[in-house]
């Protein structure tokens, strides 16, 4: 029987973000943005997109910056509250201070630091169609062994999981998305203050009890921005449309946003796609080379190459300086002729001296300094 009262959801936004690391250094990953806006921000208008209004989320690391930013949610369109854990108490254990919130209908689960534009109505009816206590979204993808997969009959229904099998012993090609339709009693299987995991603890209990949950295919985006790489895709996907995203901005040519108070100078060599963040600055000489997106309050400053990279809120490529397929996090500063190679991430509120060289596939701590005519290789170190 499904609870029959208005759809809540819960967000488990507690997570460290190890993986997007120096990313997350300063930073929850659910404020990592995709297209200069946190992802938790997306997620927000696609359950609002699908009539989920009333939304709660779990915090943990850089708890207030995710406060600060989203608040009561009324300015998201969304009613929002919040429970800080002190310890974590895994993806299901979260649940439990939101008990009474959740627990007297059918409710959504979603991670939030995913990247997708699930039909989340479609994933409700199919849900309420099953009669399970459960359903999981899940995902085709083509390595496995990167992936928690789920086995399931002729029916949809799950009988079995694997964590990130190998290719040659794999039962499934289906990922699980971090994306669940629960109902009420599902929290039986929740002990109160308890360390619990919705893969590892609860979904083996349903299995083992015998009570019956499904999958549901996902057919539209997904993106877990695991880590740096897929943070990078998922930009890139959301700057070529390739998942459904409000791109903020007026798009003033052919795929090239720009935001307010943004001034282009003549002489500046755009290439989209691009996009270019609120009250920025690009002097003339400059050149920007798509897929390229910059933050808000950026500088990019006479004669500097930024190409297919991504350029966080208050960052500066100075004079001179190259980037290529780099990600500067907040207020980063590069200063005149300094060159940023391939796949290097330099942390939030570095800078980068004059003629220095951050090496292809490095990784910077924040507030990091490289110095003048140092390399800094792939450990940070310079």
């Amino acid at each position: 029987m499904t609870g029959a009262g208005p759809v809540h959801a819960y967000l488990m936004a507690a997570g460290l973000g190890t993986r997007l690391y120096p990313l997350t250094g300063l930073t929850s990953k659910p404020m990592v943005p995709i297209l200069n806006r946190p992802v938790m921000e997306h997620l927000l208008h696609l359950l609002r997109r699908h009539g989920v209004t009333e939304v709660a989320a779990n915090l943990h690391y850089y708890p207030d910056r995710i406060r600060s930013y989203f608040g009561d949610g009324s300015g998201f369109g969304v009613d929002l509250r919040y429970n800080l854990e002190e310890q974590l108490l895994g993806t299901a254990g979260g649940a439990d201070a939101f008990r009474a919130f959740l627990g007297d209908a059918t409710f959504l689960v979603m991670s939030g630091d995913g990247l997708t534009d699930a039909d989340l109505t479609a994933f409700l009816a199919a849900h309420r169609r099953s009669g399970g206590v459960a359903t999981l979204a899940v995902k085709e993808v083509d390595d496995p062994s990167l992936y928690g997969v789920v086995v399931h009959d002729d029916h949809g229904r799950v009988t079995g999981f694997q964590e990130k099998p190998s290719r040659e012993e794999a039962r499934s090609n289906l990922c699980n998305c971090g994306i669940y339709a629960f109902e009420p009693e599902v929290f039986d299987y929740i002990a109160p203050g308890a360390f619990v995991d919705w893969a590892h603890d609860v979904f083996p209990a349903l299995l083992g009890d015998g009570r019956p949950f499904h999958v549901w295919r996902l057919e539209s985006y997904w993106n877990d921005v695991g880590n740096i790489e897929q943070y990078r895709i998922g930009n890139f996907d959301a700057l070529l449309g390739r998942v459904r995203l409000d791109v903020p901005g007026r798009e003033v040519a052919p795929r090239v946003w720009v935001g307010e108070g943004t001034e282009i100078e003549s002489g500046v060599r755009l290439e989209a796609p691009v996009l270019l963040g609120a009250g920025c600055l690009v002097e003339s000489g400059a050149e920007l080379v798509g897929p390229l997106i910059i933050g808000d309050g950026c500088v990019v400053e006479s004669g500097a190459v930024l190409e297919g990279m991504i350029h966080w809120d208050g960052a500066k490529a100075g004079r001179d300086s190259r980037l290529a397929g780099s990600i500067l996090g907040r207020h980063v500063v590069v200063r005149h002729g300094a060159v940023v190679h391939e796949d290097a991430v330099v942390g939030d509120r570095s800078e980068i001296a004059p003629h220095a060289q951050v090496e292809a596939g490095a990784r910077v701590e924040p507030r990091s300094e490289i110095c003048a005519g140092a390399q800094c290789g792939e450990d940070g170190a310079s």
